[in-house]
């Protein structure tokens, strides 16, 4: 604790005026007056517990302490193919210390000098964790081996023979996660004698969805390997029409991850109190995945220029993000876009042992003022006016999902909750977001904690059409209530398919129970703008389509006369190339046809799209955004169409030889080549596979018109079971270039 300043006496002579110190942030306040010590909030410092602990004065030297117990070794049952690991679940954690469940039991043995005597011996384990350890805080906790004498964790005797006593414990469903130290103590008339300090006894204690005593118990055995024991995710991105997918290697079990991820919340500064409770925990983490605010783990950055750090495209897993922010102590890593923060996230979840899953909602609204509303400002003529557009819809989204109960909120709402990391929008002054519950979210329940209104407004938005005349004046033209929250996908439970949850946000579109939780959520301040436009008599469609990297390409519009009387359609059709996100880049075709169409008639329209207009202007995961607009000559009616290509880029090829067995060389082959007719520079390709292959990357300078690549790499699995190779390519003038293959590894 720091001293506080005294002042100097009265009468002392006034010293120089010195030049002024630059202001210093302080690395410790003084909390005298309001606490004795500040709240711990760090797992890594280790409390001081002594060795001895007197319960007298004692005359010098040591006290007779032969006729007690004296501890001479203690196991604690660690390996993957012993009891604990194996019953709690944790033996894929490449850790060479003991990782348990909360609310279940673990065994333990200790040896002493002689035979345990239940009725004369007195002794207890007991667990310290953190740097100020005590018992009101849940920081220490003594264990003891009878019934008579019990603390808030259970201990019993299962067996003793011979010198060796072994042990069961059982830990509270709500005690603190993370890192603890264990220490045996015998009970003597002149004090407590403990085992010294060993870090190679401690243990970690994470959370158990296999326990109906956890808040994150969550009963399907099915549910509970896919969102906690699986390594291996797909990731959805492209668009609702042409859905693409990515594995993605989640690594909870890496080496070193799981104190990775308990750095983070000591780089959070959250209290040690705090750590069972999974509402706290998922919510510290939400802002700490992101940099902004608190130095946390990933940069965010969706300029297309990456080259201070990796290309968020490139990434194939969380492993190696968590290893550098850790090793580095906390400096945030380079760069992410929203998948990449929703999978990190993911990973910390599954690693802590709350049940997890990425998720990807198609046709995201951003909605910065809560109107639930997309505004689409167009000229007199029908033309978008991109100076006065404001809003922008991601083509897809991903966030995380995490399961947990919510004794917060009233009964019904817990299970999936939203945690999104992704820096959009600040929520209590730090950018972060949730936990706020699904269900509460499908029925307009958006008063409860937290950010639900913010969530509820990605899926249920409005796209509204405005004409803008020359006085500035804005006249609805025609609102499109679908479009926003199309579709929500996550991954299938033990397959590779996809599981369809839009319906867990929200009711069928235009049905009754929609209408009613608009209305609800409306009531709790989602104020949205009632917008009403008779519908004309002229359509006009965009069929979707297929679009290879370099192809020319024909853009139908489909026009549709339902009336009885000639029309003619003055249609702007313009795309663009657009950010994921939705937001603009460059222009790419700009055409102004008149369409006539004869009573009753159906007529298609055809512009050429060049692969020489487009190319060059793409961003990363290159998607071309249509949009036709145009007004009815005879009705002055406006109709509009949009339709999001997504341009698909060629396919690594990856390849393994070798016997597919535990500790047996095998090999890997990533081919390459370049189709385009101009060079690839400063070309990155990365390499891993959970389980079998940790991350590894190679360089290639230029990779030339028609040239192809081929690297080999040379491995050894750690383990048994089917997993994935997977390799991405990445450089300036191409990204999101994957490729991926199964592979099934035998003992």
């Amino acid at each position: 604790m720091e001293d506080q300043v005294t002042p100097e006496p009265t009468g002392t002579p006034a010293a120089p005026a010195a030049p002024a110190a630059p202001a210093v942030r302080p690395k410790r306040v003084s909390y005298r007056g309001r606490s004795v010590a500040p709240a711990a909030s760090s797992n890594m410092d280790d409390g001081e517990v002594p060795q001895f602990e007197p319960f007298m004065l004692l005359p010098r030297g040591p006290p007779p302490l032969n006729e007690y117990l004296d501890i001479t070794s203690v196991d604690l049952l660690k390996e993957p193919h012993d009891v604990n690991k194996q019953r709690h679940h944790t033996h894929l954690y490449s850790s060479d210390s003991l990782i348990v469940r909360r609310a279940q039991e673990f065994q333990i043995k200790i040896e002493f000098n002689r035979p345990y005597n239940p009725k004369e011996d007195k002794f207890a384990v007991e667990f310290v964790i953190g740097a100020s350890p005590q018992y009101s805080k849940g920081t220490y906790i003594p264990v003891f081996p009878t019934e008579e004498r019990q603390s808030i964790w259970r201990g019993q005797v299962l067996e003793s023979v011979g010198n060796v006593v072994t042990m069961g414990i059982t830990t509270a469903s709500d005690c603190i996660v993370g890192k603890y130290g264990l220490y045996v103590a015998v009970i003597t008339k002149y004090g407590i004698r403990r085992t010294t300090r060993d870090p190679t006894r401690d243990l970690y204690i994470i959370f158990n969805p296999w326990s109906p005593g956890d808040s994150v118990f969550l009963d399907d055995e099915e549910q509970r390997y896919e969102y906690v024991m699986n390594e291996l995710g797909i990731i959805y991105h492209g668009a609702y029409e042409d859905i693409a997918e990515r594995a993605w290697n989640y690594g909870q079990f890496e080496y070193g991850i799981l104190d990775a991820c308990l750095f983070i919340m000591d780089k959070a500064d959250m209290p040690l109190t705090s750590r069972g409770d999974p509402i706290k925990i998922s919510r510290k983490a939400s802002a700490m995945m992101n940099s902004r605010d608190d130095e946390g783990v990933l940069v965010g950055n969706w300029s297309g220029d990456y080259m201070y750090g990796v290309a968020p495209t490139s990434w194939t897993g969380s492993a190696e993000i968590l290893l550098d922010y850790s090793g580095s102590r906390g400096t945030p890593v380079c760069y992410a876009q929203c998948w990449v923060y929703a999978a990190v996230f993911n990973t910390l979840l599954r690693c802590l042992g709350i049940p997890s899953r990425v998720v990807t909602n198609y046709f995201s609204a951003h909605d910065n003022d809560g109107n639930l509303k997309m505004d689409i400002i167009l000229d007199e003529n029908g033309k978008v006016d991109r100076s006065r557009t404001r809003d922008s819809i991601w083509n897809y989204h991903c966030w995380t999902e995490c399961y947990m109960a919510r004794p917060d909120l009233p009964e019904g709402f817990g299970g999936w909750q939203v945690v999104d990391a992704t820096p959009q929008e600040t929520s209590d002054g730090m950018y972060r977001c949730g936990p706020a519950s699904v269900t509460a979210i499908k029925h307009g329940q958006v008063c409860y904690p937290f950010d639900a209104p913010f969530v509820f407004a990605e899926v249920n938005s409005d796209v509204v059409f405005y004409r803008r005349s020359k006085e500035g004046t804005l006249q609805p033209a025609r609102v499109n209530t679908s479009h926003v929250g199309r579709l929500v996908l996550t991954k299938a439970v033990l397959h590779e398919g996809r599981s369809d949850i839009t319906d867990k946000y929200k009711f069928p579109e235009g049905s009754a129970e929609e209408r009613r939780v608009l209305e609800k959520a409306e009531e709790f301040g989602c104020q949205r703008e009632k917008v009403s436009v008779p519908e004309g008599d002229v359509a006009v469609e965009i069929p979707a389509m297929e679009v290879q990297l370099g192809d020319d390409f024909e853009l139908v519009l489909e026009f549709i006369n339902h009336s009885s009387q000639q029309r003619t359609v003055e249609i702007y059709i313009s795309g663009s190339v657009v950010f994921y996100t939705g937001v603009h880049s460059a222009e790419v075709i700009l055409q102004t046809p008149t369409v006539k169409l004869q009573p009753q008639q159906s007529k298609k329209e055809k512009v050429l799209v060049r692969s020489k207009d487009y190319q060059k202007k793409l961003v990363e995961q290159g998607s071309l955004h249509f949009i036709a607009t145009g007004k009815v000559k005879e009705t002055g009616k406006i109709i509009t169409a949009m339709r999001l290509v997504k341009i698909h880029s060629p396919k690594l090829s990856v390849k393994v030889a070798g016997s597919p067995r535990v500790s047996e060389e095998m090999y890997v082959t990533v081919e390459f080549t370049n189709p385009f007719k101009f060079s690839l520079e400063n070309v990155y390709v990365r390499l891993e596979g959970p389980g079998i292959m940790p991350v590894n990357s190679k360089h290639y300078s230029v990779i030339g018109p028609g040239s192809s690549i081929t690297w080999t790499e040379r491995f050894s699995p750690r383990r048994a079971g089917t997993t994935k190779l997977m390799a991405s390519l990445d450089c300036t003038a191409l990204r999101q270039v994957y490729g991926e293959i199964d592979v099934n590894i035998v003992q």
